[in-house]
């Protein structure tokens, strides 16, 4: 059977699951979990069978059927989505296995079953949509799953909150993506009626991927930088990117293996794959002049914001004292070196798509890895307080040696000089990182003279290494700071992170090359450097951008791993050595740690400030005066005016029948004389 005949499957079991689990689950052993684990493994399977037959053919897999008017349903999955299809299905596959041990005790488990089953199925969704319509409605049933999965505990005030935030916020990124797809079908439109006065051609699909990228050079180059940036503002949301970051850590209320979910193989991985996606129109997009204001182009939006990003929760990951809050600033950290390189785009040309996926992907493991190694953690111990653990080393070695290794793939440390095929020794997250600092924003650096993003990639790489050594050091070495009874995880839960904690490792130096150039492919029908060509780029070749980033000094190649290596010694020292005092550096006393706990005062600003006073205010405001005003205004003009004419009317009312004998003669005279004046004329 061909391959091409079954891909509608990976998206359909997971929904069939989701549905026999909700029915049947709390009939079945361990709440149905067994259900989406099979359905997820098959699913998998079929992605890699659509891997193994693009990769020997070169040739997409494209199903598309008629939907309406100019508008289609369809499943496109190329080298940039193959990829992506295997690791949502086998990281998703991996957690299922390990809820299976974590939730055992849970009353919800079905419930929790059928949700996580959706969710992924929605994911698939987004991965396989072959147009910007139906990967929107599927972006909006992950938005919707992740709102039902974060308040999985919903009678936790804090839990329900939560949802309410992420679901809130990721609304304002969705809102403006959705304006995004109406200004481009509309744009789309207009191209095509230009060229086919007498009507669109039958089988044309204005939203369908290839249509669109086929027609970038026709589209208003305004209108072009302001869908992409409607597009990047709908990434911003999902994937959790400086100012609509806000919900990513509150989303740790959900259980801890939905914090892998999402964190890892779904929801905040669709921004990213959202631009990687229209990487096209990204880079076609140039800087343009409205309203006497000019907006730069969309890429360079994308690689300031991506880098600022890492930078800035990177600072916030450092003074977190709950363990899983430690990891989601670190994975909006993360997100950001992914935008980053997207936004490199504009000099190093689809490269950028690969060396972004290829660090979405590492992440994917490595971020699994530790968030799941933190629920074994919080199974074991009862708390997420950093502060309430320590010497776990001895009670739970495979999980501090798993998470030992995937911190180390997470700080990226790695040896840039010693290569296996010409892919530098080290974990999977030194290889990928080591790719965005060098072959990326180096070599930006070195044609746009422009290195503040390459600052922002250093220096957040150094602050991620004292970070998340600073929780394993807290966690796993030193004295028990607690009098707790700490044991060892299941064999389901300790397996998975043992997978896991392998891919973290190696996964990066094998397949660095060969998975670069795999995605590469995916846009060879679709001339990107004259697409930069529009936006005013001029795009280099592979060779040049491996020239630039081999001739570079020594320092700035060591730099990635000096500050990564550098971050781990300083945590050692602080967290593991107490060689400097942590109570002297650590407390609200000191202005700069207050500023960090208090996270810049996000809160206070975006809820108290914003919302509460200024919106709820005008808002208030407006409803008062709408009220006052105008509504009442209307209801008391109404009632005075029935009540004025009532009184007039009263008045006639005598009780006299003379007069009303009077009024009948006088009214019965005038009628005459109107018929008669009718006759006449």
């Amino acid at each position: 059977m061909a391959v091409d005949n079954i891909v509608y499957l990976i998206p359909a079991l997971p929904v069939l699951a989701f549905v026999l689990t909700l029915a049947f689950g709390k009939k079945l052993p361990s709440g149905g979990g067994y259900i989406p684990i099979l359905a997820i493994a098959i699913s998998c399977i079929i992605s890699v069978m659509a891997f193994l037959q693009i990769y020997n053919t070169g040739i997409p897999i494209e199903v598309s059927a008629h939907w309406f008017s100019v508008l289609n349903v369809g499943i496109l999955i190329d080298p940039l989505a193959s990829v992506m299809l295997m690791m949502v299905t086998f990281v998703s596959l991996l957690i299922h296995i390990y809820a299976i041990g974590y939730m055992a005790h849970d009353p919800g488990k079905p419930r929790y079953f059928a949700e996580t089953a959706l969710f992924t199925a929605a994911m698939l969704g987004v991965v396989l949509a072959d147009n910007i319509l139906q990967f929107f409605i599927a972006w909006e049933l992950v938005g919707l799953c992740s709102y039902l999965l974060i308040g999985f505990w919903f009678r936790k005030p804090t839990a329900a909150a939560a949802a309410k935030k992420a679901f809130l916020t990721t609304r304002v990124g969705d809102v403006l993506f959705l304006a995004g797809i109406v200004i481009l079908y509309s744009s789309m439109r207009d191209v095509f009626l230009e060229r086919f006065p007498a009507g669109i051609p039958d089988g044309t699909y204005l939203l369908q991927f290839s249509t669109i990228f086929d027609n970038i050079s026709h589209i208003d180059p305004t209108n072009l930088t302001i869908i992409t940036l409607l597009f990047f503002g709908g990434a911003v949301g999902k994937s959790g990117q400086f100012p609509l970051h806000v919900w990513l850590p509150d989303a740790m209320e959900g259980p801890t293996t939905v914090s892998a979910l999402i964190h890892a193989a779904t929801m905040v991985t669709a921004g990213v794959y959202l631009v990687a996606r229209t990487f096209p129109m990204f880079i076609a997009s140039p800087a343009v002049e409205l309203a006497g204001i000019t907006i730069p182009a969309t890429l360079t939006v994308v690689a300031y914001i991506g880098g600022f990003t890492a930078l800035f929760a990177s600072t916030m990951g450092l003074v977190m004292n709950d363990i899983k809050r430690v990891l989601a600033f670190s994975t909006i950290s993360q997100l950001g070196y992914m935008m980053l390189a997207l936004g490199m785009g504009s000099v190093i040309g689809v490269a950028a798509v690969g060396f972004a996926m290829f660090h979405l992907i590492n992440h994917a493991f490595f971020k699994a890895c530790l968030f799941l190694c933190a629920g074994s953690v919080i199974h074991s111990t009862g708390t997420n307080d950093l502060r309430e653990m320590g010497g776990l080393m001895s009670k739970m070695k495979i999980t501090g040696i798993t998470m030992l290794f995937s911190s180390l793939a997470l700080a990226g440390i790695g040896i840039p000089f010693l290569k296996i095929i010409g892919t530098p020794i080290g974990t999977s997250g030194f290889v990928s990182k080591d790719a965005i600092i060098l072959e990326g924003s180096y070599v930006f650096a070195n044609v746009t003279h422009d290195w503040i993003p390459f600052a922002f990639g250093v220096l957040a790489a150094l602050l991620t290494a004292i970070y998340t050594f600073r929780l394993w050091f807290m966690a796993f070495t030193g004295k028990p700071r607690q009098e707790r009874h700490p044991h060892e995880s299941p064999a389901t839960m300790t397996g998975v992170l043992s997978i896991l904690a392998v891919f973290a490792l190696v996964f990066g130096m094998l397949t660095f090359i060969p998975f670069n150039i795999f995605v590469g492919h995916t846009y060879d029908h679709h001339e990107i450097e004259e697409l930069a060509g529009l936006a005013g780029n001029h795009v280099i070749g592979h060779d040049e951008i491996l020239d630039i980033a081999h001739h570079a000094s020594p320092i700035i190649t060591l730099l990635p791993v000096i500050v990564g290596v550098g971050g781990l010694l300083l945590a050692w020292v602080i967290y593991n050595r107490r060689w400097i005092s942590v109570a002297s550096i650590g407390n609200m006393r000191n202005p700069l740690f207050k500023i960090l706990a208090k996270r810049y005062y996000q809160h206070e600003i975006f809820i108290e400030l914003i919302s509460l006073k200024f919106t709820y205010g005008v808002l208030a405001l407006a409803g008062e005066f709408s009220d006052r005003k105008i509504v009442d205004g209307i209801i008391d003009g109404i009632s005075s005016f029935i009540i004025g004419g009532a009184e007039v009317l009263k008045k006639i009312q005598t009780g006299v029948v003379q007069n009303y004998a009077t009024a009948t003669v006088l009214g019965v005279g005038l009628i005459a004389l109107i018929l008669s004046l009718r006759w006449v004329i």
